[in-house]
């Protein structure tokens, strides 16, 4: 197992992943929409365990910066998809406080690298 398997971050980022992929299965979607909410989600994982493979603090920084920025990414496109009732509110409103959550984590990740 690698050391970024066991992050916090990295798990919760997985989770909200798969909860995005859920969405996607189970709805009818824009294959455009399907695509970006699909990539943007894996974007969180996939840059939190590039970032965690970077040896200078500044790499590694903004990895989990891209991370955070695919987090609010994948909001913006949940929330326009709420609003055209493609997801309930029950859906976004889980989908926010997951997305909250990580992008909390991730805040707190950049904060620490930047003050070593």
């Amino acid at each position: 197992m690698f050391d970024f398997q066991k992050l916090t971050v990295y798990q919760k980022a997985k989770h909200f992943h798969v909860f995005c992929l859920g969405l996607i299965e189970s709805k009818h979607f824009s294959r455009f929409t399907n695509d970006q909410l699909g990539r943007a989600s894996f974007s969180i994982v996939l840059n939190i365990a590039e970032g965690s493979g970077r040896f200078l603090k500044t790499d590694r920084r903004n990895s989990f910066v891209i991370a955070r920025s695919s987090v609010f990414e994948c909001v913006a496109a949940l929330d326009v998809l709420e609003d055209q009732k493609l997801i309930s509110v029950d859906e976004y409103q889980e989908a926010e406080k997951l997305a909250d959550e990580l992008s909390r984590l991730l805040f707190t990740t950049v904060q620490n690298l930047n003050s070593k």
